[in-house]
């Protein structure tokens, strides 16, 4: 297994952009021909009804199963999208990545902005939920400190000066 793994945790609330960045960030990584992986982590804690310990249990345990078989195919480099608002979620990280060497970005944009995208990416049933929870969850954000850096990522900016920037 790898030792001293570069983790890139980009963080922030629903509609802050976290997917949309990864994506670029790794664009810019295959660009400089760096061997990464990128992964959403939302999509490793979907599950209904969700276990009693709630879905991060699920997504750590998710990544601790994956990130072997991308080492094992070149990967010396994470980045990840998802939500961190505790510093101590950094040993959760280490015990699911070995050799992690964490820094959290948090990505900030106005409420209004988060609310917007949100409307566009969630047009279903959950949307005024969506929102609500998004709203909570950047307060909470803002609260935690849980960051070494944080990025706006407001409509303003392209996606690829954001991306540079985190």
């Amino acid at each position: 297994m790898n030792t001293d793994v570069n983790l890139l945790v980009i963080s922030g609330s629903m509609g802050s952009g976290k997917t949309t960045i990864l994506s670029e960030a790794s664009d810019l990584l295959v660009r400089s021909d760096i061997p990464h992986a990128a992964i959403d982590l939302d999509w490793l804690s979907v599950m209904h009804p969700a276990p009693d310990a709630g879905g991060d249990r699920l997504m750590l345990e998710g990544l601790a199963a994956i990130w072997p078989i991308y080492v094992k195919a070149g990967a010396e480099r994470l980045i990840v999208a998802g939500v961190v608002d505790h510093r101590s979620d950094l040993d959760d990280f280490g015990r699911a990545v070995p050799g992690a060497v964490p820094k959290i970005c948090l990505l900030k944009a106005p409420k209004a902005t988060m609310h917007r995208r949100l409307r566009t990416r969630e047009p279903g049933l959950f949307q005024r939920e969506t929102m609500r929870k998004s709203s909570e969850l950047d307060d909470v954000l803002a609260r935690a400190g849980a960051e070494e850096f944080s990025v706006d990522n407001d409509d303003g900016r392209s996606v690829t000066d954001v991306a540079n920037e985190v």
